[in-house]
C-alpha cells in the first residue's frame, strides 16, 4: 500500500518533522516579509508581455489566409494562451499575488482562458488537491479518475485502454480539467446527477457559451474572409497550450519518487507532515527563467506545493533552501530533465494500464508507489524503527544518514554485481 507512517517512510523523529516545519514556516516568513515592487513589477511586466502576444496573434491572423501570417500569428496566440494559462491565471487563483491589494491581479476577480469557470478551478485545485495531495482516495487529480497511477487503485480491464485515454485527455486537457472541476463544484453543491439547472451547470455553461463564442465565432468573424483559417489558428493554439499543460502537471506528481498516501496517514498528520507530505508527493523538472515562466514556475512543483500563495517567482530562490534542508535531512528531492520526468511518468500510465499479475513489483516497493513497508526487514514495526534510530547518524561523519541513503542502498543491493 501507500505510504501509511510518513515518519517512518521519511526516517525522522517527530522532533525532526517538527525542526524541519519551524524551518520551512522561517522561510515562508522571510518571503512574506521580503515582497514588495520587484515582486510587482515582474507580474505587471508578465502581463503586459502577454497581452501584447495576444494582440500581435490576433494582428497576425488578419492575413491568416497567408501561411507565414497564419503560422506567426498560431505561434504568438499559443506563447500568450500558455502564459495566461500557466503564469497567469493558475498563479493569480492561486492568490499569490493578493498581498498586493490590486484587483485586476486579485483570486477573486481573475477569470482565465479556459473552459471551466475559475471558481470550479479554485474548489477543485486550491482545495482539494491542496490540500489532500496524492492521498489514494481523496485526492481526484490522482490520475483525474481515468488513469491509474498507483498500484493501490484496483486494475480494472478498462485500464487496458489507458494508454488510448491519455493522448486523448492531453490534447482536450481544458475540459478534462473543466469536467473534473464540475464534478467537484456538484458534489459540493449537493446539486443530484443529471440535475440541469444546478448552479454548478448554470456556471459551467456560461463559461462554454463564453469560451467557445471568443475562440471559434466571435475572433474569426472579426477577420472577415480570413475567418476559416483564423478558427484553425485558435483550434490549434489551444491544442498546443492543452499539450504543454498536461506535460507541466503530469511531470508534477507522476514521475517516480513522488510517493502515494493513505487515508490513515492524511488523517493523523501534523500541519509539519503535511509540509512533509508535499514535498514527498511532489517532483520538479530543470529549468531556466524561460522555461520556468512557460511552465508558470511549476518547475517548481515541491516549492509551489509546500508554498502554494507565494509569488512563483520567489520559487527559484525557495528551491535554493528547499535543496538544502533536503540535504540536512537526508530526503529525497525528486527533479530531472522535463524530458526524463515526462517519460518516467509516461513509462507509469503504460505499465499500470497492465493487471498486477503481469507486474513485478509491489506497492509497497515500486519505482511509481512505494511506503515504509519495503525498509522492513521482519514485518514488524519495531524492527523497522529500530533500523530507523541505526541510520540516522553516520558514527564516523556525524552527518544525518536517512531515507535517501537507504533508498540509494537499496537501489545498489538491486544492482548486479560485476564478475571479476
Amino acid at each position: 500500500m501507500a505510504i501509511t507512517d510518513i515518519k517512518e517512510f521519511s526516517h525522522l523523529t517527530a522532533a525532526d518533522v517538527e525542526a524541519l516545519g519551524r524551518e520551512l514556516d522561517q522561510i515562508r516568513l522571510d518571503i512574506e516579509d521580503s515582497r514588495g515592487i520587484r515582486d510587482a513589477r515582474y507580474i505587471r511586466r508578465v502581463i503586459r508581455v502577454q497581452r501584447a502576444l495576444e494582440l500581435g496573434g490576433r494582428m497576425a491572423l488578419f492575413g491568416s489566409r497567408y501561411r507565414p501570417a497564419w503560422l506567426a500569428g498560431t505561434a504568438l496566440l499559443s506563447l500568450s494562451k500558455i502564459i495566461e494559462n500557466m503564469e497567469l491565471g493558475h498563479n493569480v487563483m492561486h492568490g499569490q499575488w493578493d498581498w498586493m491589494n490590486d484587483p485586476e491581479i486579485h483570486s477573486c476577480s481573475w477569470e482565465w482562458d479556459q473552459t471551466g469557470p475559475s471558481e470550479h478551478w479554485k474548489r477543485a485545485h486550491n482545495y482539494q488537491h491542496h490540500t489532500y495531495t496524492n492521498v489514494v482516495g481523496m485526492d481526484d487529480d490522482l490520475g483525474f479518475g481515468i488513469l491509474r497511477m498507483t498500484r493501490d487503485e484496483p486494475w480494472k480491464p478498462i485500464n487496458l485502454l489507458q494508454p488510448v485515454a491519455n493522448v486523448i485527455l492531453a490534447a482536450t486537457f481544458e475540459w478534462g480539467i473543466a469536467l473534473h472541476d464540475l464534478t467537484a463544484a456538484s458534489k459540493l453543491e449537493g446539486s443530484a446527477k443529471g440535475q440541469l439547472n444546478s448552479q454548478a451547470n448554470k456556471d459551467f455553461a456560461r463559461k462554454i457559451f463564453h469560451q467557445v463564442g471568443k475562440d471559434f465565432v466571435l475572433f474569426p468573424a472579426l477577420t472577415g474572409p480570413a475567418w476559416k483559417s483564423t478558427l484553425t489558428a485558435n483550434a490549434t493554439a489551444n491544442l498546443v497550450r492543452n499539450l504543454w499543460a498536461y506535460v507541466v502537471i503530469f511531470c508534477g506528481h507522476f514521475p517516480d519518487g513522488a510517493e502515494k498516501f493513505t487515508v490513515a496517514e492524511f488523517e493523523q498528520e501534523t500541519r509539519h507532515e503535511w509540509y512533509l507530505r508535499q514535498m514527498l508527493g511532489s517532483a520538479n523538472f530543470n529549468s531556466g527563467k524561460l522555461m520556468g515562466l512557460m511552465s508558470g514556475n511549476l518547475s517548481y512543483q515541491i516549492e509551489h506545493h509546500v508554498f502554494p500563495d507565494l509569488p512563483s517567482n520567489r520559487y527559484p530562490e525557495i528551491a535554493v533552501k528547499m535543496r538544502a534542508l533536503c540535504e540536512k535531512f537526508d530526503l529525497p528531492y525528486t527533479t530531472g530533465s522535463l524530458f526524463k520526468q515526462y517519460l518516467l511518468a509516461l513509462r507509469t500510465i503504460h505499465k499500470l494500464a497492465l493487471p498486477d499479475t503481469w507486474l513485478i513489483a509491489t506497492s509497497d516497493r515500486a519505482p511509481e508507489t512505494s511506503s515504509e513497508l519495503r525498509f522492513r526487514e521482519s514485518g514488524f514495526k519495531d524492527a523497522a524503527m529500530a533500523m530507523v534510530e541505526d541510520l540516522r547518524t553516520d558514527p564516523v561523519t556525524g552527518k544525518r544518514v536517512g531515507l535517501l541513503t537507504a533508498l540509494k542502498s537499496q537501489a545498489r543491493s538491486r544492482m548486479p554485481k560485476r564478475k571479476k
